[in-house]
């Protein structure tokens, strides 16, 4: 989920240098100061809980069919790596030129594998990050609404704290107000659509998610 951040770490990262370089200017808060975990926000809005219930519906042979090879290709390396030890451990521990062989292969067994988990991955990457660039376009909008509800005029990320109350968390405010402002989203990316390029034509390949059917890891 890291790339539905970057547009509303533009407008976090002036107010949380404020808070890390000016103790004193913070201090001197008009109104208030707040924490809000948008990772957290966006992950438990309707519209990404929807579009996730959907992806693994629309995209369910796609997602069993990585989930499929990837179970083969663990189980693969796998063996190859037991083999490698054992190999190792018999000529005890001195490098050959058959042990040379043998852990290149390992390591092309590898390499090969993880690009064809991409491949196989593009098309939930690519619906994952349409979600995420959909909500994200009205994450700024949520927050600062959030905000003037809550009269805060400072907002910290909880990395960014010692400690807090839990009343100073409005991250369910701002779940509010992306519910209001993007009740749902679509799933299906348009043809040539990339993430951050809004449809400008195909570009390099999207990585696909160590698990699809799992959410995506925050960046």
């Amino acid at each position: 989920m890291k790339t539905i951040f970057k547009a509303a770490a533009l407008v976090l990262a002036p107010m949380t240098a404020m808070a890390l370089t000016s103790v004193p200017a913070a201090a001197q808060s008009k109104t208030g100061i707040a924490v809000v975990d948008l990772q957290r926000a966006v992950a438990t809005s309707s519209a990404y809980s929807t579009a996730r219930t959907q992806i693994q519906t629309t995209y369910k042979a796609q997602i069993d069919s990585f989930t499929a090879r990837k179970n083969a290709i663990d189980a693969d390396l796998k063996a190859k790596g037991t083999a490698l030890e054992a190999a190792m451990k018999a000529a005890g521990g001195k490098p050959t030129p058959a042990i040379q062989t043998q852990y290149e292969a390992y390591q092309k067994a590898g390499q090969d594998g993880q690009a064809e988990l991409q491949r196989l991955g593009q098309p939930i990457a690519l619906a994952n990050a349409y979600v995420e660039e959909q909500i994200s376009a009205k994450l700024s909008d949520a927050l600062k609404s959030a905000m003037t509800k809550a009269k805060v005029d400072l907002i910290l990320s909880p990395d960014a704290t010692v400690s807090y109350q839990p009343t100073v968390d409005i991250t369910q405010s701002v779940v509010t107000e992306l519910n209001a402002l993007v009740p749902s989203v679509g799933i299906t990316p348009p043809a040539g659509w990339q993430p951050g390029r809004q449809g400008q034509g195909a570009a390099a390949p999207a990585a696909a998610p160590a698990n699809p059917s799992q959410q995506p890891a925050s960046r």
